[in-house]
């Protein structure tokens, strides 16, 4: 009818029209009456079919929605279920009742270093080697797939049996076939006296069979090694987790638990800062041969069947792991100190390959309550690849979940005020975070109660750096290390050669200079040269130590005399008292670094053989001044002790005659720092100039023929017009090159691109 309305306009002439039906019989029908009950009777079978159509449509749309809701609701029903059953165990810490060794032929052993291995086959040959190790009892902890007859000769073997007799809880926890029975192994250990504990695998061969060659075995007493550690910076506090692999020479490899997200990151450190030995309570060994890598890595990283022989540095210096920051931790190559015993407990409701990983983040995050940390070794045993790959799917937990969870536990806190109660606050949570499941909170409640029944001493808590404000680091705070680029395996293509030669002459200058602090005094202005001078130096030796006669205390410059800096030293040798020595240069004199390798560290090095440095003055027609140092010496010569006054006097026989060095390069050795630190005493008060007290001082302490004659051939020349526009003054051949002035960028952009020569990685300064 619209249709109809819309074809015949109307005439503004004639109000209506008539269309005769004769007119045009085909196109059109005849219009019909708009009675309601007309039209329902014309299209009644119409109706009818639509109907059914749409009741169809309803009741298929309806019965697939409601089994969907209805699975839906029963899914919501178990979850719900399973929060609410979710309940923090309570525990009566002081109830808990000792659990003695009543079973075990070994009740009354007693050990203070253990190796736990899981074992599921014969002794192999890397076990056979492990039980050969001095002062450490190796205890092997079978599971469901273990021979029966299992033996090996100086292991205590622990079969399913003998560990459900032991009275453990976690036992009732653990499943038959996994290497996370372990747990049983560690809490037999420290029920028998440990105080360490190896974390091992039956592959894994240690390297010379001694643990102690890398690994702090020791963090107290006499045998511990007093000294700092390389630590990773925390100048970049959204930076949680690190590849440590690339710190030992191997940068496209990532260890398993690394998120994947971070594995592109393979750039080496700018930077390091350093920390006090003594509380790196896991200490996580490197792996050469097969290290810990995940399945990722393994299937994609080969061209074949071959077995991986990856190699690291071993001579890359351990390093540790500030507050916030993490580090993939294992449980075949780790060793774990008494304070951490329980970070030890393996995870039983997540993947196998899980486990460990999942354990080593979650006691990371709780070893910062105690004020302890995780440092890495270089390489500690060889593990051989047996080509056994396992699959993808045993580290799901992994992949799904480990980014997620560094970034939890990093921002996790606690107002509880003992560590257990910490340790178990974290499982619930994680359980409800879905990180694991209520059989690990249940099984967290079970190993502490355990840990406390065998006699183990929960650590007393410390508080927690990173609710302090960071400090800044300073320029005089940064440490260089640069690692070594190690042949490996890359995108199934092997990376040929060895480390570039100008890498490899740069880790062999840090590794000669590493521990010795070079301490500079700067005449010209510190703002535009301090940071400067640190660039170029830092990167080989142990630290920089800038002196001048203004202080500058956010340049980190001290303040000291030129003409009496001597005195000052002593502070800094104490304050660096593990240096193996002090090198002492001033800015006018440039140090080609890479031409020292050949010094004797251990021997006094001064430029006594450089006429135009070391000369000797006779008091008679000079000046007072002459005079006046010369009574001085004599008087200080008096005093001297026997061993003093001897060496010195052999050497110089007049009274009348005054040995002056300009001293703008010497070095002393930390042998003989207490023989200066006496001499800077027996001077006290006087005012003896550097230039007199330094050859005074050397000539004392050694005879010139046991000098180091390293600076004999270093160029010395007076002060001469436009130095800097002469290239043919410095010589990249010579040890030493004075004088050099650098006042500016500029004029140290140009010194830079000129030390090239002899550094040419200098350029990537400029």
């Amino acid at each position: 009818m619209l249709v109809q309305d819309r074809a015949v306009p109307k005439s503004p002439k004639h109000p209506q029209i008539r269309i005769l039906p004769t007119l045009q019989p085909n196109r059109f029908t005849e219009p019909k009456n708009l009675d309601f009950s007309t039209w329902v009777s014309d299209n009644f079978y119409r109706i009818i079919t639509i109907i059914v159509l749409i009741a169809s449509v309803a009741t298929i749309f309806f019965l697939y929605t409601s089994t969907n809701t209805a699975s839906l609701l029963c899914l919501q029903s178990q979850t719900q279920r399973a929060m609410d059953s979710l309940s923090l165990p309570q525990i009566n810490w002081n109830s808990i009742k000792p659990i003695a060794d009543k079973t075990s032929p070994y009740a009354n052993f007693r050990s203070e270093q253990w190796v736990v291995v899981s074992v599921s086959s014969y002794p192999s040959d890397a076990l056979q080697k492990m039980v050969k190790i001095k002062g450490w009892q190796v205890l092997a902890i079978g599971n469901s797939r273990t021979p029966r007859d299992w033996s090996l000769k100086g292991a205590i073997f622990l079969s399913l049996d003998m560990q459900a007799n032991l009275g453990f809880r976690v036992v009732n926890h653990l499943p038959y076939d996994s290497y996370v029975r372990k747990s049983v192994g560690y809490l037999f250990a420290i029920q028998h006296g440990a105080k360490k504990i190896f974390d091992a695998d039956d592959r894994g061969e240690v390297i010379d069979n001694d643990l102690g060659k890398h690994f702090d075995v020791e963090l107290i007493g006499e045998g511990a090694r007093q000294e700092v550690i390389l630590q990773y910076s925390h100048d970049n506090p959204n930076r949680t987790v690190v590849n440590p692999y690339i710190h030992f020479g191997q940068r496209s490899v990532w260890p398993r638990g690394l998120p994947l997200e971070n594995v592109g990151e393979i750039g080496h450190e700018e930077f390091y800062t350093e920390v006090f030995g003594g509380k790196q309570f896991i200490q996580q060994g490197i792996s050469n041969g097969l290290p810990d890598v995940d399945s990722v890595f393994y299937f994609t990283r080969k061209s074949g069947l071959e077995a991986f022989d990856i190699r690291f540095d071993e001579h890359a210096p351990k390093v540790a792991l500030p507050q916030g920051m993490m580090v993939p931790l294992n449980s075949f190559n780790t060793i774990c100190h008494s304070s951490a015993f329980w970070a030890l407990m393996l995870p039983v409701s997540v993947s196998t390959m899980a486990s460990d990983v999942l354990r080593g983040y979650w006691g990371q995050r709780l070893l910062w309550e105690i004020g302890g940390y995780v440092a890495v070794y270089p390489p500690t045993v060889h593990r051989y690849d047996r080509i056994e790959a396992y699959p993808f799917s045993e580290e799901k937990d992994l992949h799904v979940n480990v980014g997620r969870l560094i970034k939890f536990l990093v921002s996790w806190r606690s107002n509880k005020h003992r560590l257990f109660e910490k340790i178990m606050e974290l499982s619930y949570v994680m359980a409800e975070e879905g990180f694991w499941t209520e059989q690990d909170l249940k099984f967290t409640a079970a190993w502490l109660q355990d840990l406390l029944a065998v006699g183990y001493q929960q650590p007393r808590l410390m508080t927690l750096e990173l609710d302090r404000p960071r400090a800044n680091i300073g320029h005089g705070d940064r440490k260089d290390f640069i690692p070594q680029k190690l042949p490996s395996v890359h995108l199934a293509v092997e990376e040929t050669g060895t480390v570039s030669s100008e890498i490899g002459n740069l880790i062999r200058w840090r590794k000669n200079f590493g521990n010795v602090v070079l301490i500079m005094f700067c005449n010209g202005p510190v703002e535009r040269t301090a940071l400067e001078w640190r660039l170029l130096y830092g990167r080989i030796f142990k630290t920089v130590v800038i002196l001048s006669a203004q202080k500058n205390s956010d340049l980190a410059v001290e303040e000291g005399q030129l003409d009496q800096t001597y005195k000052h030293l002593p502070k800094i040798f104490d304050r660096f008292s593990s240096a193996d020595g002090y090198l002492f240069l001033e800015d006018d004199t440039i140090l080609n670094y890479w031409n020292l390798l050949q010094a004797d560290k251990t021997k006094l090095w001064i430029a006594d053989k450089v006429s135009m440095s070391w000369t000797t003055a006779s008091t008679k027609g000079n000046s007072d001044w002459y005079s006046k140092q010369a009574d001085m010496v004599k008087k200080v010569v008096s005093t001297m002790p026997v061993h003093f006054q001897v060496n010195y006097k052999e050497v110089v026989r007049s009274d009348q005659s005054l040995t002056i060095c300009s001293s703008e390069i010497f070095y002393i050795p930390r042998h003989f720092v207490a023989d200066f630190v006496d001499l800077v005493n027996l001077v006290g008060h006087l005012e003896i100039h550097q230039k007199v007290a330094i050859p005074m001082f050397f000539l004392s302490m050694d005879s010139p023929q046991n000098f180091d004659s390293v600076l004999s051939t270093m160029v010395y020349k007076q002060d001469l017009p436009s130095i800097n526009s002469s290239s043919t003054h410095y010589s990249a051949q010579a040890p030493a090159v004075h004088p050099w002035k650098v006042s500016s960028e500029q004029e140290f952009i140009k010194l830079i691109r000129i030390m090239a020569e002899g550094d040419p990685l200098l350029m990537e300064l400029v």
